[in-house]
């Protein structure tokens, strides 16, 4: 039995947790990466995995490396891919990976000038770290230059935003594809679907995500093959030749277009709320899977994927993504599948603790069955203020 540290405490790090539950495991929420290590050297951890795209961007990797110790995750140099959405297209247009063009400004005056060059509607992105919130989809000229003021001057998501990348936006279906990477190969567990925005439709703003299915049926095996060949073997190509060794997760999302598969970014971790459908779909050993990467002896032929259908919906606090309460208390939750996302215990009792307060999960044959199950069961679920999305996975069934 594997003794193995998991860093973080939402939906995503219990989906992992959940998926490595016959092994010894302990939990930090943590953000003191000295502190995380120390903990790690004291339970005396086989393996480390972090949740957060913030630490592996700030390093966490290359100081478990330094410290003789095990982490699944990229270094500091191969997180910049996540971290830099600059640095990433940059890289994407230097391999030949398939992306929407793109321009990127450091200076706001310069970038509002550069709307010239781009059709309607244009996307603006904060190229740093921004919580999955930091791409706006701006439909007019006027909104895409409040949308940099914002980003740029007011600094609405912070140093994230001291540049900014202009992208032609793409009209097609989202695809998401979590992997296992190395700087030998990269390996696609199964294709999922995100919703990322609050509102039914795509609709209001940004979230970390308010649900998702898996597999999606719009990455089909055409859709499949463009991507390895356009995507995939380019992308293994810079990894190569940027001399980013590392083993840990690369999660590519895809714009499925007339036109071709596109990649619209990389993630260089589990994705959430991916990994909480992704995860219960796989018919092989997650530990030894992970191990397998870390050893560079992982062939795609180790990952067996069942064959089911999986959603995960996520039940928020009013308010979210924008102000909300805490302290609500939950009810219902007994015969419910579910993972805790913000959630704090006291006395025997739940409450709300967060944005994303709980993930709803079911398995089965049939998509259909799936989500039948997971919106009775948002029913039975109740704290103030719930809030969910009707519609997840509705549009193929």
């Amino acid at each position: 039995m594997a003794k193995i540290l998991i860093v973080g405490n939402g939906g995503r790090e219990n989906a992992i947790k959940r998926a490595l539950g016959a092994h010894e495991i302990a939990q930090t929420t943590s953000f003191d990466m000295q502190e995380i290590l120390r903990t790690a050297q004291e339970f005396a951890a086989d393996l480390t995995i972090v949740g957060s795209e913030d630490l592996l961007v700030a390093g966490i990797e290359d100081l478990f490396s330094q410290a003789g110790m095990k982490l699944f995750g990229p270094g500091r140099e191969a997180a910049r891919l996540e971290g830099s959405k600059a640095y990433a297209k940059d890289f994407m247009k230097k391999y030949g990976v398939k992306t929407a063009r793109y321009e990127t400004f450091t200076d706001p005056q310069a970038a509002i000038a550069g709307l010239a060059d781009f059709d309607l509607p244009v996307v603006v992105k904060a190229s740093g770290l921004a919580a999955g919130k930091g791409v706006i989809i701006c439909q007019t000229a006027e909104e895409a230059k409040n949308t940099i003021f914002q980003i740029m001057v007011e600094q609405h998501f912070g140093k994230a935003g001291a540049k900014v990348v202009l992208e032609e936006f793409l009209v097609g279906k989202e695809a998401s594809i979590l992997s296992f990477a190395n700087e030998q190969g990269i390996f696609p567990l199964v294709s999922a679907k995100d919703h990322k925005k609050i509102g039914e439709g795509e609709t209001g703003p940004n979230t970390g995500g308010m649900g998702t299915f898996a597999p999606n049926p719009f990455f089909t095996a055409q859709r499949q093959a463009e991507f390895e060949r356009d995507i995939l073997a380019p992308t293994l190509k810079g990894i190569q030749a940027e001399g980013l060794e590392f083993a840990g997760c690369i999660f590519f999302g895809l714009m499925l277009t007339d036109n071709g598969t596109y990649l619209l970014e990389y993630n260089m971790r589990f994705g959430d709320p991916e990994t909480q459908v992704v995860l219960p779909l796989l018919d092989s050993d997650l530990y030894s899977l992970l191990t397998a990467c870390m050893q560079r002896t992982l062939t795609q032929q180790d990952i067996k994927i069942r064959n089911q259908k999986a959603i995960c919906l996520v039940l928020a606090s009013g308010g979210y993504p924008g102000d909300y309460e805490k302290g609500k208390e939950i009810t219902g939750l007994d015969g419910v599948d579910y993972l805790e996302a913000g959630v704090r215990h006291e006395n025997g009792r739940s409450y709300t603790n967060g944005g994303r307060v709980l993930n709803l999960l079911a398995q089965a044959d049939t998509l259909e069955a799936a989500r039948n199950i997971v919106y009775k069961n948002a029913e039975i679920v109740d704290f103030e203020g719930k809030t969910y999305r009707k519609d997840i996975g509705a549009d193929v069934i």
